[in-house]
């Protein structure tokens, strides 16, 4: 079985791009293979990689792929900085430099026999991804499972077609909202938060799994206070200032923790203290 670490954990494994995806105007999907052909690449939802364009730099960027779907590696991210810049002029055949997988996991596993509520702010609903891949694969051992996803207009949405797939399941209750739009937009209009109040979803027995923006995951946690959702059901994924991915580093220390070894997936009852304080 072929692994990305290498023994020197700072060494990345060549890969080739597979299949690249235009999602929205500046976020787009790579799809990955190992170069030295074959693979059998195991990670947990929630957990990245630091992929670097040779000559450019190296960044993290979550897994956004099937964790059960192991020939290819799937990410997805945002043209806004110099190695994302350089990542979205690649095309099919091009390389690129991989280590990981890194990190923790969304608690898909201790969320059995409980409902599921998952929360994405823009792209943030790529990192809960897996997790609502590996949730609907073993669908009998949840109760209601809800996705609310709000992006900035209609424009933004990731995962049109999926999203519609989604939808028209019965056994899965999907509301989508933007913070602007004109016509011929019918859906909800406005930040995220305000789907949770008619969430279908038991406060009592859930388990929250939330990725965006701090502050809006700051929001979302007093909306789902407001439920009467236990701080100790809510999880966060802090994927921030990440450079090393091992925790040597430091780069990315928040308060005490390491947000590439010790997250990036946090219960809120671990960080939520530090949430609030600046310059962390």
């Amino acid at each position: 079985m072929e692994t990305i670490r290498d023994v020197d954990p700072m060494i990345p494994k060549p890969f080739r791009v597979q299949q690249v995806r235009q999602e929205t105007p500046d976020t787009f999907t790579l799809e990955l293979v190992s170069a030295n052909g074959g693979g059998d690449f195991r990670f947990a939802p929630g957990q990245f990689n630091m992929l670097y364009v040779f000559g450019v730099g190296e960044i993290p960027i979550s897994i956004s792929g099937n964790p059960d779907a192991r020939r290819s590696l799937v990410h997805t991210t945002r043209a806004v900085g110099t190695v994302t810049k350089a990542m979205r002029k690649l095309r099919r055949g091009g390389m690129l430099g991989v280590r990981g997988p890194y990190g923790t996991q969304w608690p898909v596993e201790e969320a059995e026999g409980n409902d599921v509520v998952f929360v994405a702010g823009g792209i943030g609903l790529a990192p809960l991804r897996p997790a609502m891949y590996r949730v609907l694969s073993h669908r009998e051992k949840y109760g209601k499972v809800v996705l609310l996803y709000g992006t900035r207009s209609p424009s933004d949405i990731l995962y049109r077609k999926e999203l519609e797939h989604w939808r028209a399941r019965f056994d899965l209750e999907v509301f989508v909202t933007v913070d602007r739009a004109q016509r011929p937009w019918r859906g909800n209009v406005g930040v995220v938060t305000n789907l949770i109040p008619k969430a279908p979803f038991d406060p009592s027995s859930v388990v929250a799994m939330v990725c965006g923006p701090e502050v809006m995951m700051r929001f979302t946690v007093l909306e789902l206070e407001k439920r009467g959702v236990q701080h100790s059901n809510i999880y966060l994924s802090m994927e921030r200032n990440m450079k090393c991915g091992i925790g040597q580093c430091g780069h990315c220390q928040f308060g005490p923790e390491f947000v590439c070894k010790d997250g990036p997936v946090f219960p809120y009852t671990r960080i939520g203290h530090l949430l609030p304080k600046w310059e962390i």
